[in-house]
């Protein structure tokens, strides 16, 4: 029986992109994440200790952002996938069976070795498979879903903790949190991945109907030394790839880290009852600009810049406003800019030719990483002497300039053409 290609490959990305949308809504559906602050305080935790907390977390994911991204072109992203939220179970499990100092650190190592591990293996993950499958122009639509759904997830977790933790408190929350993890790393297995066995890399996984030749074999380095190599020097020659690795850290690390204090912001100027309702506005105007990926995909290179800079300039003006009305301009603010950062992934993606993509992305998760603690350190700073605000106002300064840069640069910007593939032709006997 002879199936036709544009239905086999249909077929397929049905099954990744399902399964990834999945994998990222219980990914971040943890009923910790809205009480694990309490559960510090309870401890007995000080300010000053829950933020180291927060530094050796940090740390972990820089430490380990590169290295999990050459493994993951080493060995199977899948497993590499299933396995993260084992991490991530094991800490959660100890949080709550034995609170204290040194395990809430052990489970940041944890947590932070998680996303490490996630981190790069995913996106490359489900961008090869598009590829191979002739649909690498889908990656962005998928992307920015999935985002979507994993801050879904953060949220249906939210209202959930609330009933389960007056039920059971700590224990209920946690135990719900690890059975949740198991059931991501669970799904997390049946992810489809089709990598060839070739110096060094998986071995072929033929899955489903998709019966390939060898004529896909993809050759690459071997070793853990040989794919860094290799990564690094991609990084390093390609300029579409070094200007990408630039501009995905700028993109998202700022206003990233600025949602961190989005509540003290709304603090400011709304009663505490109010301060959720705002929160949720602006996590809404995420949501939104994760489903508009593909529309960011679709705009010239000045429109995106033009993009940008709105962004800046209606973040400025809301932040500054003191009224609790101005969270609607910061909803469209770190909409716009949430579908910017996911568009830079695509661009990412899609300036990446050789065999250590996951290696190449580690790159730009660092890069993100080190600026995110930037901007924490910054704000730490400006808060001295300015309100929240003020400082909203000032980070988005960057955004001008990056504005600046993506309209000079052209090209480099989001209307770079996607290389036409050729179809995939599958048979089914």
């Amino acid at each position: 029986m002879l199936i036709s290609a544009p239905r086999a490959a249909a077929s397929a990305a049905r099954r990744l992109t399902v399964t990834f949308y999945l994998y990222a809504f219980l990914d971040d559906f943890v009923l910790l994440y809205p009480v694990y602050a309490l559960l510090f305080t309870d401890t007995g935790l000080s300010v000053a200790e829950i933020s180291s907390l927060f530094v050796i977390w940090s740390l972990t994911g820089i430490l380990l952002e590169v290295p999990s991204g050459v493994w993951a072109d080493m060995v199977s992203r899948r497993l590499l996938l299933a396995g993260a939220p084992l991490l991530g179970a094991v800490g959660f499990g100890l949080w709550v069976a034995a609170p204290s100092y040194w395990v809430f650190a052990l489970g940041f190592v944890l947590w932070g070795a998680r996303s490490s591990l996630q981190s790069g293996a995913s996106e490359a993950l489900v961008y090869e498979e598009l590829d191979r499958l002739g649909l690498a122009d889908r990656y962005g639509r998928v992307i920015g879903r999935a985002s979507t759904l994993g801050l879904l997830g953060a949220l249906l977790a939210t209202a959930v903790a609330a009933p389960v933790f007056a039920t059971g408190g700590y224990p209920a929350v946690g135990v719900a949190s690890v059975l949740g993890s198991l059931l991501c790393a669970a799904v997390g297995l049946a992810l489809p991945e089709q990598r060839i066995r070739e110096a060094g890399t998986v071995p072929a996984e033929q899955t489903g109907d998709d019966d390939r030749s060898g004529d896909d074999d993809r050759s690459g380095p071997s070793g853990y030394l040989s794919i860094l190599r290799a990564g690094l020097a991609e990084a390093r020659t390609d300029r579409s790839v070094r200007r990408a690795l630039l501009f995905l850290p700028a993109m998202a690390a700022i206003w990233g880290a600025l949602e961190e204090y989005v509540s003290l912001l709304a603090g400011d100027v709304a009663a505490p009852s109010t301060v959720p309702l705002l929160v949720l506005l602006v996590w809404i105007g995420v949501m939104l600009g994760g489903l508009l990926t593909p529309i960011g995909q679709r705009l010239s290179t000045g429109r995106f810049a033009a993009t940008i800079a709105f962004a800046a300039v209606v973040l400025a003006a809301g932040a500054l406003s003191g009224r609790a009305g101005g969270f609607v301009l910061i909803a469209v603010a770190f909409c716009a800019l949430q579908m910017a950062s996911l568009v830079a992934d695509v661009r990412l993606q899609e300036s990446i030719t050789g065999p250590t993509r996951a290696t190449v992305t580690s790159l730009a998760g660092l890069g993100t990483d080190v600026v995110t603690i930037g901007v924490y350190g910054g704000y730490a700073v400006a808060s001295v002497v300015a309100g929240h605000g003020v400082i909203f106002a000032l980070f988005t300064v960057p955004y001008l300039v990056i504005a600046f840069g993506v309209r000079r640069i052209g090209r480099t910007g989001p209307d770079r053409p996607v290389p036409e593939r050729a179809e995939p032709t599958v048979t089914v006997s």
